[in-house]
């Protein structure tokens, strides 16, 4: 992989920040044009490339979630001192938005959900969940090849950065962060937004829904259901529509005072 067109970036100037978090295996060159559309309506953009990501398969071999979630936190942190701070994420940058939500609901005023990683589609990634609560299949095939993305647009697949491998021990990883956000979906208390692709060939969409519906706590939950595009949002077909809802969403929480995005009467 091009570490380049795989590094992190920051877009956009502006008294509201947000946080961006890219998936498992994948970089911030596949939720840059999201953050694009962000920054040109007047946000500071921040997508941090994770540890182990989006360099050789071997960097991930030394990493675990706990180094994700640190990695999410300290992005946070740096953030403060603007006027509201906003967290989106695809995948399993979704579950790690998700986390920053539910630990530090005084610092996140609003959160997204992109194709959240909750269920996997498929009966191979379902074999392959119930294989990793033990060490067999670490020992068996230590190592799982990759020859694509999850993207429908020709155009950008052709340019998607492809990580080749990955160490099927970081899928325990995967799992856990999994457990940890259904576990923690009750403490986010801030309005969310919840963007699923119908035609997802990696998460099951019904398990975005299924999350929003344990988002018990959060004053609005809306789900935004896409028709068009594969797993990769904002880099398919849907991305442009995903960047304007996202938008107008987080346009909404930037007018109106935080105990208003507290309030259960907030707008959804």
């Amino acid at each position: 992989m091009d570490p380049r067109k795989t590094a992190p970036f920051e877009l956009g100037r502006g008294e509201d920040a947000c946080l961006l978090l890219h998936g498992f295996t994948g970089s911030p060159w596949d939720v840059r044009p999201l953050g694009e559309a962000l920054a040109a309506r007047g946000l500071r953009v921040v997508a941090p490339r994770l540890p182990g990501h989006g360099t050789t398969p071997r960097a991930l071999l030394d990493v675990t979630w706990r180094d994700w979630l640190a990695a999410a936190e300290h992005a946070l942190h740096a953030l403060q001192g603007h006027r509201s701070v906003f967290v989106a994420g695809l995948s399993m940058g979704a579950l790690l938005a998700l986390e920053l939500a539910a630990r530090h609901p005084e610092d996140v005023r609003a959160l997204t959900l992109v194709a959240p990683a909750v269920r996997f589609r498929g009966p191979r990634m379902f074999l392959v969940r119930q294989l990793v609560r033990t060490p067999v299949l670490e020992w068996t095939h230590p190592w799982v090849e990759k020859t694509g993305t999850d993207i429908s647009d020709p155009e950008a697949l052709a340019q998607a950065p492809v990580l080749p491998a990955f160490p099927v021990a970081r899928l325990r990883d995967l799992c856990t962060l999994q457990a940890l956000s259904i576990r923690d979906a009750a403490r986010v208390r801030c309005p969310t937004l919840v963007a699923v692709a119908e035609q997802d060939h990696v998460v099951d969409p019904e398990g975005g829904r299924w999350l929003a519906r344990r988002l018990t706590a959060a004053p609005s939950v809306r789900v935004l259901s896409l028709r068009q595009g594969f797993h990769v949002i904002p880099r398919d077909t849907a991305g442009p529509l995903l960047a304007a809802e996202v938008g107008d969403f987080l346009a909404q929480r930037r007018s109106a005072s935080w105990w208003e995005c507290a309030s259960p009467a907030a707008g959804a």
